[in-house]
C-alpha cells in the first residue's frame, strides 16, 4: 500500500511531464495505411522503445512482414506476469480542412466540460497506452513494478493487424502470460469507469447469385427469365422472422442469457434506448422483440446486410436483367457460437432458397469467436475494486457490440483472458477530425492502472 501511495503521488506531481511525453508521441504522424508514412511509423516505434528503456524496461523494436512491433519487459521474478497490449498507429487525419488545429500539433484546450487534449491518435490509442506506461513509470520511480510486465505495442491495428498472427505464433513462449490487459476501450461516462467483459464475434460472408449466362434486355426477357436480384431479395427477406429473430437454422443453439449480475446492472444504468436511436434519426428498435437496446447492441447475436450490388446502378435508366447479384453479410456472434458452424448453416439456408437455373458462390471475408471474461474471475474482481477506489463508484461491466480481434487471438493462440479497461469517451471523435482525449481520462487513467497493477500483484485468491 505504501508503494502504491508513492506511485499515485508521482503520477500527480509529474502530470505536466507525462503530458509533454504524450504530446511528443502524438506529434509523430504514424499513419499505418499510407506507405508514404512508413518512416514515421518506424520512428514512433523507436520513440516508444527508447521511452520504455528510459524507465527501466528491456525494450526492442521487432521487425515484422509489415510495420514493427515494440516488445518490452520489466518487473519482479515470481510476481504475477501480465501482458499489456496497445497500438501506436493512427488513422489518416483527412479531411484536413475540418480540423480546428493541425492534427499532429497536439494542444490542451479549456472547454465547458473540462480540459481536453486535441490531436490525431490521442484517444485511439496513444493517450490510452501512455496511461499504462506512465503508471509503470511511477512504480519504477517508487521502488519497482509490483508485477512482471510484458508490453506489446503494435503498428498495424488500424489496417487489420496483418502481421500480428504470425508474430504471436513465432513469439508465443515469450508473450505468454497469466493475463492480458488492453486499453482500447472506454468509460461509461466522464465520471464512471467501465470494464468491457464481453465482445461479440464476427462472421463476414459475401454471396453471389447467378442466373442467365449474360445480362438480358428486360423487354425481351422480363417475366420469363429469372432475376438474381429478386432471388437475393427474397433470401434476405427470409433471414428474420416477425419478431426480429435470425431465422437461420441452429443460430441460437449456443446463445446463453446474460449472467444475472450483469443484467441487473444494465437495467439500472442511466441509458435511454429511445434517445440513443433519436440521435441518429430513428425512433423504433428494429431487433428482437422483448430485448432492450443495450442487450441488442452488447449481448445479442445479429445478422445484417451490409451491401447489395446488382444490375445497372449508374445515372439514368438501363432496362437490364442482371446475370448476377451479390450481397455482403455480417453476423455478430455471442456466447459459444461457432463461426464455422454459423457460416455453414447460412450457406445451407441460401442454397435451400435458390430456384431452378440459379447458383450461388460464397466468399468468406473472415470470422472470429465472441469473447467473455468470466464474471467470477479473480482478476475482474480485483480490477473492479481498484477502479471503485479511484473513481468512487462501481465500474460498469460493459458489453462491446464490435469485435477486437487481438482479444480473440490472445485467447486462441496464447490461452489468456483479457482484462479490457480504457478511458476513452463516446464523444472523443476517434477516426474523425478534432479527435480529443479528456485530461481527466489521461490523469485518472494513469492512477487507475497503478491501482489495478497493485491489486493484481496482491496475494492470489
Amino acid at each position: 500500500m505504501a508503494q502504491l501511495d508513492a506511485a499515485l503521488a508521482k503520477i500527480d506531481s509529474n502530470l505536466d511531464a507525462a503530458l509533454a511525453r504524450l504530446f511528443a508521441l502524438v506529434a509523430i504522424p504514424s499513419i499505418s495505411t499510407d506507405p508514404a508514412f512508413a518512416g514515421e511509423v518506424d520512428r514512433t516505434a523507436e520513440w516508444l522503445a527508447a521511452d520504455l528503456r528510459s524507465l527501466g524496461f528491456e525494450a526492442a523494436v521487432r521487425p515484422t512482414t509489415g510495420h514493427p512491433m515494440v516488445v518490452a519487459k520489466a518487473g519482479r521474478a515470481g510476481a504475477p506476469h501480465l501482458l499489456f497490449y496497445g497500438h501506436y498507429d493512427v488513422q489518416p487525419p483527412d479531411p484536413l480542412e475540418l480540423w480546428e488545429s493541425p492534427p499532429f500539433e497536439p494542444r490542451l484546450v479549456e472547454t465547458p466540460e473540462g480540459k481536453q487534449i486535441l490531436g490525431r491518435g490521442v484517444s485511439d490509442d496513444k493517450g490510452q497506452l501512455m496511461t499504462f506506461i506512465e503508471a509503470c513509470r511511477a512504480f519504477q520511480e517508487s521502488g519497482g513494478l509490483p508485477c512482471s510486465v510484458t508490453i506489446l505495442l503494435e503498428g498495424e491495428e488500424e489496417t487489420g493487424s496483418p502481421s500480428l498472427p504470425g508474430f504471436l505464433a513465432e513469439h508465443r513462449a515469450e508473450l505468454k502470460a497469466e493475463l492480458a490487459l488492453a486499453c482500447d476501450t472506454g468509460m461509461w461516462d466522464r465520471r464512471t469507469p467501465a470494464i468491457s467483459v464481453m465482445l461479440r464475434g464476427l462472421v463476414l460472408e459475401e454471396v453471389v447469385v447467378r442466373g442467365a449466362a449474360r445480362d438480358l434486355h428486360s423487354g425481351m426477357f422480363g417475366g420469363a427469365a429469372i432475376n438474381p436480384i429478386h432471388v437475393l431479395a427474397l433470401i434476405i427477406a427470409d433471414l428474420h422472422d416477425e419478431n426480429g429473430r435470425v431465422a437461420v437454422p441452429g443460430f441460437y443453439e449456443d446463445v446463453t442469457e446474460l449472467p444475472e449480475e450483469i443484467a441487473e446492472q444494465w437495467r439500472k444504468l442511466p441509458f435511454n434506448g429511445r434517445h440513443f436511436l433519436e440521435e441518429v434519426g430513428l425512433s423504433v428498435p428494429a431487433g428482437e422483440t422483448g430485448r432492450s437496446v443495450l442487450e441488442m447492441i452488447w449481448s445479442r447475436p445479429t445478422c445484417d446486410v451490409n451491401g447489395i450490388i446488382g444490375g445497372y446502378t449508374g445515372k439514368g435508366s438501363k432496362t437490364v436483367l442482371p446475370a448476377e447479384a451479390r450481397a455482403k453479410f455480417s453476423f455478430r456472434l455471442v456466447g459459444a457460437q461457432d463461426p464455422e458452424k454459423i457460416a455453414a448453416s447460412f450457406r445451407s439456408f441460401v442454397k435451400a432458397r435458390l430456384p431452378a437455373d440459379c447458383e450461388a458462390e460464397f466468399v468468406s471475408h473472415g470470422a472470429s469467436r465472441a469473447q467473455q471474461l468470466p464474471v467470477a474471475s479473480a482478476a475482474l474482481s480485483k480490477a473492479r475494486k481498484a477502479l471503485r477506489e479511484e473513481w468512487g463508484k462501481d465500474a460498469v461491466l460493459a458489453g462491446c457490440g464490435g469485435s477486437i480481434p487481438i482479444v480473440g487471438a490472445f485467447k486462441r493462440d496464447l490461452g489468456m483472458d483479457t482484462l479490457m479497461v480504457g478511458f476513452a469517451l463516446d464523444d472523443d471523435r476517434i477516426h474523425s477530425p478534432n479527435e480529443k482525449y479528456e485530461l481527466s481520462s489521461f490523469h485518472k487513467g494513469m492512477r487507475s492502472w497503478a491501482r489495478i497493477l497493485a491489486a493484481l500483484a496482491a496475494e492470489r485468491t
